[in-house]
């Protein structure tokens, strides 16, 4: 049956949850359209999932120096199986409570995929024997994420994409991971913690090519003192399955000569991510897009269809979960309190990266604060120690660097980038302190935490 609300949203993942349950407290009667789970990708095949098997890989870690603190504690097993049916019952009833809190602020939700039809108008296909349902309202938002992108290459369909790592059902022995960032990094370094022999494949010359010029050589190292294999400047060709023992060979070019890695178990393809903004109607609706399928949206959230609005990963935006719930959330500000000054602001964003060790990295790196106000312009502050967790550890014990880039001449900090034990946990309130403006003398009138990783943020010179 037809409906009419105020508002209408097509993705029920991070941003669009936001925004529809912020508009629903804001008086406006909201519907959320949604063919998958809730949550979307961070809570199913994202961020929550992977976090849960990062503290998995890190148990591995904490196991393994437990003898230099005095503790007889042997390991004489690890059962991926028992870890993944824990981690998908949890993300189970992480779906259920955000139906639960949909209801408690009212939104309908309407099962199945949504397409625009244009004049405010939503045509939602449950799948039933093409059973479709149509719906209106003046407020439209687009809030269908992305994908992982799969290369068109000979035997692509012998991988997994970072959705199917989800889907493994034992530890491969033997991994290869073709990619070089964010989710690349993650899913090698837990898969490699865990016990698999892991390769990664890169297509450049370095791991994160986004990351401060510092960061990158840094997580490079620990992975491979890690054990982890790195084969730079492999361009991938294709992928075969043995007919006899089901092993995969994985073919590649490196500077103009062929390369095989083979008894491969397991191919994890996270050579990035599209937008899933194909066949939901935009160009009927006038929604305009870019030539890799982004949405094109102004500073407010606005399409180029009045009425019609995006966020999260199909904007474009920065991909980051907490970006999409704050570009919602203000969205619903912006149109229904209404406050027109509330928009997201997409500037220094701090972001952990999970690998082994973690990346916490907020603001400018170095070159882009040099690009920006000028060598000279730029002063640059680090310290690189061994952290107080490994005074007893034996065998390898990864350093950590932290890095501050300050712009002249007042040195308010415009980036603050650290790898090393407890980075993940540090980076938040240093991240309040930078969007505040705050300059390296205010970091050193802090008086410091001792004996803390983070007191050498406000003790360096």
């Amino acid at each position: 049956m037809a409906k009419a609300y105020d508002v209408l949203v097509l993705g029920a993942g991070s941003g669009g949850l936001a925004f529809a349950r912020r508009a629903a407290e804001l008086g406006m009667r909201a519907a959320i359209v949604e063919g998958g789970r809730l949550g979307g990708t961070c809570v199913n095949v994202g961020c929550v999932p992977k976090k849960v098997m990062w503290y998995t890989a890190n148990m591995r870690e904490t196991l393994s120096n437990a003898a230099a603190y005095g503790f007889d504690a042997p390991v004489r097993g690890f059962s991926w199986a028992a870890v993944k049916a824990s981690r998908d019952a949890f993300i189970q009833r992480l779906n259920g409570i955000y139906g639960q809190n949909l209801a408690k602020s009212g939104v309908d939700v309407l099962p199945g995929w949504g397409r625009l039809e244009g004049n405010g108008q939503v045509a939602v296909s449950t799948g039933d024997a093409g059973r479709v349902t149509h719906h209106s309202a003046p407020h439209i938002c687009i809030a269908t994420g992305g994908r992982p992108v799969m290369p068109d290459i000979p035997g692509v369909e012998h991988a997994i994409s970072s959705d199917g790592f989800f889907e493994l059902e034992a530890l491969p022995k033997k991994t290869v991971v073709v990619g070089s960032g964010y989710i690349g990094v993650e899913l090698a370094g837990i898969l490699n913690t865990l016990g698999s022999d892991v390769t990664m494949l890169v297509r450049g010359g370095e791991l994160l090519s986004n990351f401060d010029e510092s960061i990158r050589p840094l997580v490079q190292a620990e992975a491979e003192a890690n054990g982890m294999g790195l084969i730079t400047r492999a361009d991938l060709q294709g992928i075969e399955r043995s007919a006899t023992t089901g092993e995969l060979a994985v073919h590649y070019n490196r500077e103009s000569r062929a390369g095989v890695l083979e008894g491969v178990d397991s191919v994890i393809l996270a050579i990035g991510r599209a937008p899933m903004s194909h066949d939901i109607g935009l160009e009927e609706a006038g929604v305009a897009m870019d030539s890799r399928g982004f949405i094109q949206i102004d500073r407010d959230q606005n399409t180029t269809a009045e009425g019609v609005y995006a966020v999260g990963d199909v904007a474009g935006t920065v991909g980051l979960t907490p970006v999409a719930i704050g570009a919602g959330r203000k969205l619903a500000h912006r149109l229904f309190e209404p406050n027109p000054a509330s928009r997201q602001d997409y500037t220094g964003i701090p972001t952990v990266l999970f690998s082994h060790p973690p990346v916490g990295t907020c603001g400018l790196t170095q070159a882009e604060a040099e690009a920006e106000f000028g060598p000279d312009g730029v002063k640059v502050y680090s310290t690189s120690f061994t952290d107080m967790a490994y005074a007893l550890a034996e065998g390898h014990r990864p350093k950590t660097f932290m890095k501050l880039v300050c712009a002249l001449p007042e040195e308010r900090v415009v980036g603050l980038h650290m790898v090393g034990n407890s980075c993940d946990e540090i980076l938040q309130g240093f991240a309040v302190a930078m969007k505040m403006g705050a300059t390296k003398a205010d970091f050193d009138r802090c008086v410091a935490i001792h004996p803390v990783a983070a007191e050498e943020l406000v003790t360096m010179r």
